[in-house]
């Protein structure tokens, strides 16, 4: 918008300079004026909503990691049909964890922003229930909890991430998020190797604000602890777009 109106005004003063010689009462626009008229066509930028603190609240409580920062992307897959499950399980695309998950994730991705990238969520907390259907499909321990014991994804301490450039460009991992095979286990060195050291990068810096891997896949980071903390099947509410 800012670009036309500026491209029409620079139309509107080549038309006043070539007709000047035949009328001498064509005022041009004053730059002030010119000026004015820009910023006050451009439409308002949406401001971000305030965040909240961790202050005053219990490490096992429940929260919106989207609530207390804003340098985080996501990609929730069980959100959509873009899964292995190839059906949406959420209602909505929300991310939550337990608050001493938040925290961790929240420092984490701060030492990766310095490197120039973001965590990226494909999942989060995940309620019993989804444990079940996944369980259901593929009932193999080596990739899906088993939900009569829980997933840590049931307890609010696991979450399945990759890394983003500031663009969001993914950093290229070996594969996509759910991919069961050897080529998305961590001990594989059979990969070129900028996505060994991709996937590097990514558990050194999980490693040190105190989660831990699966052998299995490359995505998947639980923090210490959380193994002990009760399953939950609590569903969250779906906020407005607007917000």
């Amino acid at each position: 918008m800012k670009k036309y109106l500026v491209f029409c005004l620079i139309l509107i003063i080549t038309s006043c300079k070539r007709n000047n010689s035949a009328s001498a009462d064509v005022s041009l626009p004053e730059k002030d004026s010119i000026e004015s008229i820009v910023k006050d066509s451009v439409l308002p930028v949406k401001e971000k909503k305030p965040l909240k603190t961790f202050t005053g609240l219990a490490d096992t409580t429940f929260v919106r990691v989207a609530d207390f920062s804003h340098d985080f992307e996501y990609d929730l897959r069980y959100a959509t049909e873009n899964n292995f499950l190839k059906s949406k399980v959420y209602d909505c695309a929300e991310c939550y964890t337990r608050v001493k998950t938040a925290k961790a994730l929240v420092k984490a991705n701060a030492e990766f922003m310095e490197k120039g990238y973001k965590i990226k969520f494909f999942d989060c907390y995940r309620p019993n229930f989804v444990q079940f259907k996944m369980w259901k499909i593929v009932p193999n321990p080596q990739y899906v909890a088993n939900p009569v014991k829980g997933s840590i994804h049931n307890k609010g301490g696991a979450v399945d991430i990759t890394l983003v450039d500031f663009e969001g460009n993914e950093l290229d991992m070996g594969t996509d998020f759910d991919f069961f095979g050897k080529r998305a286990y961590h001990d594989n060195m059979d990969l070129p190797e900028n996505i060994l050291q991709n996937r590097k990068l990514l558990k050194e810096t999980m490693e040190k604000y105190g989660f831990w891997s699966i052998r299995t896949e490359w995505w998947h980071y639980n923090l210490s602890g959380s193994s002990k903390d009760k399953i939950a099947n609590f569903k969250w509410v779906c906020r407005q777009e607007s917000e």
